[in-house]
C-alpha cells in the first residue's frame, strides 16, 4: 500500500472513534486537555492493536489456503473476500450516518471502565480490516502491516483528541459527516483492493 492509501484507510477507520469522541466532548461541561488525551490514547491504541490481530488471523488463513490451492486462485479469492469485508464495514458506516434515529448519549466519565468498552466497540471494524489487509497482501503482495497499524493508531489518536474539542465547542453536527466520509473512503478502498486482486489495475 502506498502512503495515500494508508492515510485514507486510517482516516476511514478513525471516523467511528472521531464520532464517539465528538459525543464525549458534548458530554463534558468543562473541557480539559486530559479529556482529549484520554480519548486519543484509548481509541488510538485499540484502533492500532485490533488490525494487527486481524492481520495475523488473515495471515494464518492465507498460509493454510496457499498450501492447499493454487496461488492464483488464492489471490483472487482473497481479493474478493477483502473487498466484501471492507465494503460491508464502509456500507454500514454510510447507513448509520444517513440514519435519522437519535444518537445515544455518551457518559461524561473518562475512567477505564467506561473508555475500554467504547474503545473496543469502535475498533471491532479494525479487526476485520486487519484480516482484509492480510488477504490483500496475499492477492497483491503490497502491504506493510507495521507502518499501516502505526498510521492507524496515530491518526485515530489525533482525530479522537480533536473530536473531543469539536464536540465540546460545536456539538454533534460533525458526527454524521465523519461517519459518512469514513464509510465512503472504505468502500472506495474496497473497490481498489478488488480491482488490484483481479489484475484489472
Amino acid at each position: 500500500m502506498q502512503f495515500l492509501e494508508i492515510f485514507l484507510l486510517s482516516v476511514g477507520l478513525a471516523a467511528d472513534a472521531f464520532a464517539v469522541s465528538v459525543c464525549k466532548g458534548l458530554s463534558v461541561v468543562q473541557m480539559k486537555p486530559k479529556h482529549a488525551l484520554i480519548c486519543g490514547v484509548y481509541f488510538g491504541s485499540f484502533q492500532a492493536f485490533m488490525p494487527l490481530i486481524g492481520y495475523w488471523i488473515g495471515k494464518l488463513a492465507t498460509t493454510f489456503a496457499a498450501s492447499k490451492f493454487d496461488d492464483s486462485i488464492v489471490g483472487t479469492v482473497c481479493a474478493i473476500i477483502a473487498f466484501i469485508l471492507l465494503a460491508i464495514i464502509g456500507g454500514n458506516m454510510i447507513k448509520e450516518s444517513l440514519s435519522k434515529e437519535d444518537d445515544e448519549e455518551c457518559s461524561a466519565c473518562f475512567k477505564a471502565k467506561t473508555m475500554i468498552p467504547m474503545a473496543i466497540a469502535t475498533s471491532i471494524d479494525a479487526l476485520a480490516v486487519g484480516v482484509a489487509l492480510a488477504l490483500d497482501e496475499a492477492a497483491s503482495g503490497d502491504t506493510n502491516i507495521f507502518v499501516t497499524v502505526a498510521a492507524i493508531g496515530i491518526i485515530t489518536c489525533l482525530l479522537s483528541a480533536i473530536g473531543v474539542k469539536i464536540g465540546n465547542l460545536f456539538g454533534k453536527k460533525f458526527k454524521k459527516s465523519a461517519e459518512l466520509a469514513g464509510g465512503c473512503i472504505l468502500v472506495l478502498l474496497a473497490i481498489k483492493f478488488l480491482l488490484e486482486g483481479l489484475n484489472v489495475i
